[in-house]
């Protein structure tokens, strides 16, 4: 193994059951991750290009990075998944995915820097990964079982029905460890767009982009890996030395290492706490080699490892119901854990029924029929017949397969329900987040300039935990002006300007606020899901537990980069080679059917006003202050104005948003160019 990698990704040809090598050298300046499978998917697919999400052809990698197995804080175990998925509307874009836990931590120890999935296999199956041996086991009895089983079958056919420790793997190397399995349930099997994601362990999931219903199509129920060799670092002190900066970095004033991230802020005060402490004792748990433990393990066993949105996602329907959280928000967890569900648009698709049924429009033998037992909503047990319906396909379930906005088109209520803002799903068929596109509007930028809910918190830790920690207590941790000084010293290459940061009405449309949407685009390329450093993490910009408030990033993550392996990488050329990704992205998305004409959201954010509190940072009077910007709209003539700003800054043809030559080749990529060139797809 040398610079991090193992040097080999395997290729596997689900059509003919067959299996190949790919040499990472060819890949490795991409880091892994995001870069690396876009760079395959391109080099594989791109001239076959657009093509449906289903389609034999259709080229996922599922990639770990440098990091992978090793003790980088918050990255060791995350995997990154990216293909064609099927959740976004109208087009199912080139998208990305991401999970944590221990997959790409087992895959380096196996010897693969990342697998590549292409074709269909004739009948299910599942793939059995043991070091180099590799082979395609027959999924017939598996299929049909949840995500949770499912593993648990794998597991005792892995190991031979031997006690952990006894199995000799490859002969002369033995594991103690059960394999790391990453499967569909029932809702990839049956390919729902929406909702079908892809589980590993019982609470790490990939569920944005529809990656469940694209094992689904391609007959395969799940991959499992089991690695028994050691990883090893060419200068090991490094990474040491590394870890140690880190700690003097992030420590608490009782010298105890925390997660190195931003919501520090928010934890001090104890509001950030996303996880309702019922009457229920629990625990941390955390992926491999992180500190962050941000995952619950509780005493009752219910949503056990389930965090965030999976853990949340029913806590408006148990309210509506309870008045309050009692545990079957954690029994609905469960639900979704087993089933395969994506907890996103399930969590936004709910209510969006729930308002039909309140208005007389969806109900037994209203205008939308369903038997659908609202009287139960708030229970896990609506939760649990709704997928049920939707897995065998039954009344409103066979709409629902392919999405809830699809499902709305079929009903006759997609324009009218956009437009009211009823059905919030912001942008490409994705919900909206907590973190609003008229407030928050970095986040929805981000997300309509690419393909998907961006789901990034880099910046909203500072500019929205923050002030609602003074909400909470009357303090804030870190001064508005402070916050701005801190982030234009830090933004590279994009530094000396404060007035990235300036969320108010006036700024929400400059050049200014295009560039913090570039700088976010090149970072999260590159630095989080190419190296993967986790989200909940970095970057880690403001840190209220470190010296003068300023956390790790831009130091850190070239610093853990370089230490694991071996490279003298700055910063800001992570930043270049993270734009490099980004135009051979959208270079992706130009082939697929991308132009600047369909780059809109949802009606609802131009005519409906968001309400609610919602405190940014803003610079208003010749004062920086947080600042209730709610009450907004966006602006659609302004919004067209400004992509046409961000364009310019990327190099891209402002009357079509298509990559030109003159940037790709800048950028190494003659070859995207060329492509683009003869499809008729060149900006100009």
């Amino acid at each position: 193994m040398t610079s991090g990698f193992t040097g080999k990704i395997l290729r596997v040809n689900l059509t003919n059951q067959t299996t190949s090598i790919i040499n990472t050298k060819k890949y490795e300046e991409y880091a892994g991750g995001l870069g690396i499978g876009t760079a395959i998917f391109w080099d594989l697919a791109a001239d076959k290009l657009p093509m449906d999400a289903f389609d034999p052809g259709n080229i996922v990698s599922i990639m770990g990075s440098p990091f992978s197995g090793t003790m980088v804080p918050s990255s060791g175990g995350r995997t990154e998944v990216t293909g064609i998925g099927p959740q976004s509307y109208p087009i199912g874009w080139h998208t990305r995915s991401n999970f944590g836990g221990r997959f790409s931590g087992e895959l380096k120890y196996a010897g693969w820097d990342g697998v590549v999935i292409e074709g269909k296999a004739s009948s299910p199956i599942w793939i059995n990964i043991i070091n180099d041996r590799v082979t395609f086991e027959d999924a017939g009895s598996l299929w049909g079982l949840d995500a949770w089983t499912t593993q648990e079958e794998i597991w005792r056919e892995a190991i031979d029905k031997a006690r952990f420790g006894e199995r000799s793997a490859t002969g002369d190397a033995y594991a103690a460890q059960r394999p790391a399995v990453l499967c569909i349930g029932l809702l990839g099997e049956v390919m729902a767009k929406d909702l079908g994601c892809l589980i590993h362990d019982k609470g790490n999931s990939a569920g944005q982009g529809g990656f469940g219903a694209v094992f689904g199509s391609k007959n395969l129920k799940a991959i499992s890996v089991l690695g028994t060799r050691s990883i090893e670092i060419p200068v090991s002190d490094a990474l040491l030395e590394a870890r140690r900066w880190a700690h003097s970095m992030i420590r608490r004033p009782e010298d105890l290492i925390i997660h190195g991230t931003t919501t520090g802020i928010a934890h001090k005060s104890g509001y950030n706490d996303h996880e309702v402490q019922y009457t229920i004792r629990n625990g941390h748990q955390g992926c491999q080699g992180c500190h962050y433990g941000c995952r619950k393990s509780t005493q009752i066993g219910k949503a056990n490892k389930s965090q965030c949105v999976e853990k949340s996602f029913y806590y408006g329907p148990n309210v509506i119901k309870y008045g309050g959280f009692n545990n079957q928000i954690d029994k609905a967890s469960d639900v979704v854990q087993r089933y395969g569900a994506n907890a996103y648009p399930l969590n936004v698709g709910l209510m969006y029924l729930f308002k039909l049924y309140n208005m007389g429009i969806m109900g037994k033998g209203k205008a939308i029929d369903t038997d659908l037992p609202f009287e139960l909503f708030g229970d896990a047990k609506f939760v649990e017949i709704l997928l049920e319906k939707i897995v065998k396909g039954e009344g409103i379930g066979l709409d629902l397969r392919d999405g809830f906005v699809r499902a709305a088109e079929k009903w006759g209520r997609k324009e009218e329900d956009m437009q009211s803002g009823l059905l919030n799903f912001s942008y490409w068929g994705c919900p909206e987040h907590m973190y609003d596109p008229r407030t928050e509007i970095y986040w929805g930028y981000g997300s309509i300039i690419g393909e998907r809910d961006i789901n990034e918190h880099d910046l909203n830790d500072l500019l929205y935990w923050n002030p609602l920690t003074f909400f909470a207590t009357g303090d804030f941790p870190v001064s508005a002006e402070e916050t701005a000084t801190i982030c234009a010293e830090k933004l590279i290459p994009y530094v000396g300007d404060p007035f990235m940061l300036d969320f108010s009405e006036e700024n929400m449309y400059s050049e200014h606020i295009a560039k913090l949407v570039a700088w976010h685009r090149h970072y999260t390329s590159f630095w989080k899901q190419s190296t993967l450093f986790c989200d909940w993490a970095w970057a880690n910009i403001i840190n209220v537990y470190s010296p003068n408030n300023r956390g790790m990033t831009p130091e850190g993550e070239p610093k853990f980069y370089n230490a694991v392996t071996n490279k003298n990488l700055s910063f800001a050329d992570g930043m270049e080679i993270g734009r490099k990704i980004w135009n051979m992205r959208n270079a992706i998305w130009t082939l697929q059917g991308r132009h600047r004409d369909i780059v809109y959201y949802a009606d609802y954010l131009y005519s409906v006003p968001y309400e609610g509190l919602y405190p940014q940072l803003t610079y208003i009077n010749g004062k920086w202050d947080f600042t209730d910007v709610s009450g907004k709209c966006i602006d659609r003539t302004k919004f067209d104005e400004w992509k046409t700003k961000f364009y310019e800054i990327e190099g891209w043809d402002t009357s079509t948003g298509w990559p030109t030559r003159a940037t790709l080749e800048g950028l190494g990529l003659k070859n995207v160019a060329d492509l683009l060139e003869s499809k008729g797809k060149l900006g100009g």
